[in-house]
């Protein structure tokens, strides 16, 4: 059992936990309401970072949520950013793939996690294309659709499946390209499909080995870093130590193979 931060019991995180649901359902009714139609749409941080009206409507239905039930926690947002400072910090990405959505790729979701004294308690991924959803409470397991998750067991890099993304500024984009080559070279297979908060979801149901990315934010990873710690598995930075926020890289796997895929990767030379 984790330890919990002064005033956190299993009671409060499985009050939190359903409000996670709640609030991460409320942003999917929105992404099944919208799929397929006409919607507004405008780029953000560059020409290819797309942010429609279902990230800002999912994002304003999932703070209407947690308002309701948790009036005093502060919220961190991709689209509306960080309302006021609380010890208690929902961190939420109200539509992970944008792109994918936009385009109509099935592999996009809603990621919405609970911090308390700077560490994870909840998770929630919600699948919105496939009608899964991904959860976890810390030190009690993870789990998608009420069945316990565990993270694969291989242990060489060769016998990997491994996926990564790819960020919208084009010179990490570059930087990432040599670790690219590394992977598509040394493991058994490479995916890319565009979702950082399910591409993490994956690792922990094993249909993954391992998953990494550069220049990633908090809410693209909160929810997802928790289940796949509470399936067994391990994630950190470049250097191998927990990731933090401020880390530059991001690195997620079963654990057994970590520390193979770190020697690998060389995350750290990408980003020097």
């Amino acid at each position: 059992m984790s330890t919990l931060p002064h005033g956190i019991d299993a009671a409060a995180l499985h009050a939190a936990l359903d409000v996670a649901i709640e609030a991460a359902d409320a942003a999917a009714r929105i992404h099944r309401a919208h799929q397929g139609g006409v919607f507004t749409t405008r780029t953000k941080s560059t020409d290819i970072d797309l942010v429609t009206e279902v990230d800002t409507r999912s994002e304003e239905a999932i703070r209407a949520v947690i308002a309701e039930h948790y009036p005093d926690h502060a919220v961190l947002g991709e689209e509306e950013g960080q309302d006021v400072s609380a010890r208690s910090r929902w961190i939420v990405d109200p539509l992970d793939g944008t792109v994918n959505y936009a385009h109509g790729f099935p592999f996009y979701c809603v990621s919405v996690a609970l911090e308390v004294d700077g560490q994870v308690l909840v998770g929630v991924v919600h699948d919105t294309a496939h009608d899964e959803r991904f959860t976890a409470m810390a030190g009690h397991g993870a789990f998608l659709d009420g069945r316990r998750l565990r993270v694969s067991e291989a242990t060489d890099p060769r016998a990997c499946m491994v996926s990564t993304g790819f960020s919208y500024d084009r010179e990490t984009v570059e930087r990432n390209v040599p670790v690219l080559a590394r992977a598509l070279t040394q493991t058994r297979a490479l995916r890319r499909a565009g979702a950082a908060a399910l591409d993490i979801c994956y690792v922990a149901a094993g249909r993954v080995d391992a998953f990494w990315e550069l220049q990633l934010n908090a809410w693209d990873v909160a929810a997802g870093m928790l289940i796949v710690r509470e399936a067994g598995g391990t994630v950190t930075g470049p250097d191998g130590s927990p990731y933090r926020w401020d880390h530059d890289a991001l690195l997620a796997s079963n654990g057994a193979v970590h520390a193979r895929l770190l020697d690998l990767l060389r995350l750290g030379d990408a980003l020097a």
